[in-house]
């Protein structure tokens, strides 16, 4: 079997690979809403054993958009209000700086991506329906990005192939010499078989994570990612 020929993109989702997931910020969340320590006990991929809604969401029982709204509607009870949007939930608190939930390892790669002359994008699908309107606008690791690509505006949710084709198109890259990577299996199968190449992110070890990204650009992840 030819072994396919080296990426010239990377495309990244947004949550759990550019940015810390919620599970990561619980302890922030609780503080912020003034929540004891330890009251969000859904652990998600870090403790999938004791999260049986994220398991549900594996086996497609429910979509990842469903399994965000139900843990945003649960939290919202916790403090008297009803949330309709995961938002409410994953907005930072006021005082804290909005580039804090941004992944060290994520900015490494970018930078190191975009010095090596390849392009470097987004494809996300819920990026502003999550964080707001104009969310890249605001983040400085998205202000990176040759492209950023929105289900939120174009309605079309990994793992459709139209999601993937369209952030190839967005990069000016060859489909097939895309690198797509994301925290959910379903979307690297969909990847895949949309022609793409893919890496899963394992939000458990980002570093090495996105060193073996680097690695498959030809890109020496040791003086990239610390």
């Amino acid at each position: 079997m030819t072994s396919p020929e080296v990426p010239i993109a990377l495309v990244l989702d947004y949550g759990g690979v550019i940015c810390r997931t919620t599970f990561e910020r619980q302890p922030q969340i609780e503080r912020k809403l003034g929540l004891a320590p330890g009251t969000l006990r859904w652990r998600g991929p870090f403790d999938p054993d004791n999260d049986e809604l994220w398991r549900d969401m594996l086996a497609d029982r429910i979509s990842e958009r469903e399994y965000w709204h139900r843990r945003a509607a649960e939290v919202g009870r916790l403090v008297g209000e009803e949330w309709t949007s995961p938002r409410m939930m994953m907005a930072p608190a006021p005082n804290d700086p909005i580039d804090a939930t941004t992944r060290p390892e994520a900015l490494a790669a970018v930078r190191a991506v975009r010095d090596a002359g390849r392009k470097v994008g987004v494809l996300s699908n819920e990026l502003d329906l999550f964080n707001g309107p104009g969310f890249g606008a605001k983040l400085f690791i998205l202000k990176l990005m040759h492209a950023i690509v929105d289900a939120t505006y174009t309605g079309i949710l990994k793992p459709d192939r139209r999601a993937y084709q369209a952030a190839a198109d967005a990069l000016g890259a060859p489909i097939e010499r895309c690198l797509m990577v994301d925290d959910q299996p379903r979307n690297i199968a969909g990847a895949l078989a949309a022609g793409m190449q893919a890496e899963w992110f394992d939000v458990t070890r980002p570093a090495e994570t996105y060193a073996r990204v680097l690695a498959r650009l030809g890109i020496d992840a040791a003086e990239s990612v610390g």
